[in-house]
């Protein structure tokens, strides 16, 4: 059965695979606003994917919204949906808690993309890497703390990254207004 929602993207996190993340706090509202709330969130991201047995694969936080690639578990699926519900509804009670503002709207909504094809992928993962970037944060991806760069940098083979470079991220069709 599908059911379309008019207030809301369709979302299709059933099925097991790689999906790009992209959500925006509400009114593209500044609440991560210090390292401290970056820091939380980004914390709040790893354990919440190892929790729910999601593989993060990249991820840029910045003050208004947040991309993320991340594999499916394969076993035992915790559906995208139950993750990123998680995540936005305790980051949110720990920014009303901040700001002394219980229940107050702080995420609105996520896109999520199922990434079925290697160029995709490979794209998608230049472009998350790269959005602090592409947003005036920094001059070098690497220095921004609250992304995947520096984390892939080390961890991935020169080749690999090379390759990853090479894919432009112009034509891409991710939501990014903010």
């Amino acid at each position: 059965m599908d059911i379309s929602w008019p207030h809301a993207p369709p979302h299709n996190c059933f099925a097991p695979g790689l999906y790009m993340v992209t959500a925006g706090t509400y009114l593209k509202q500044h609440h991560l606003k210090s390292r401290a709330r970056l820091r939380h969130f980004c914390e709040t991201l790893v354990d919440g994917a190892a929790t729910h047995g999601w593989e993060l694969q990249a991820w840029a936080v910045l003050i208004n919204h947040y991309h993320l690639i991340a594999k499916s578990p394969q076993e035992g699926k915790v559906s995208l949906a139950k993750w990123i519900g998680s995540l936005h509804r305790k980051t949110a009670i720990h920014l009303n808690g901040l700001d002394e503002t219980p229940g107050r709207k702080v995420w609105h909504n996520y896109f999520d993309t199922p990434l079925t094809f290697q160029k995709s992928y490979f794209a998608r993962l230049n472009y998350v890497n790269n959005n602090a970037v592409k947003h005036g944060l920094v001059l070098r991806a690497v220095d921004y703390p609250w992304c995947s760069a520096a984390w892939f940098e080390k961890n991935s083979t020169p080749a690999f990254r090379k390759t990853i470079e090479f894919f432009k991220t112009d034509d891409l069709n991710v939501f990014d207004d903010y």
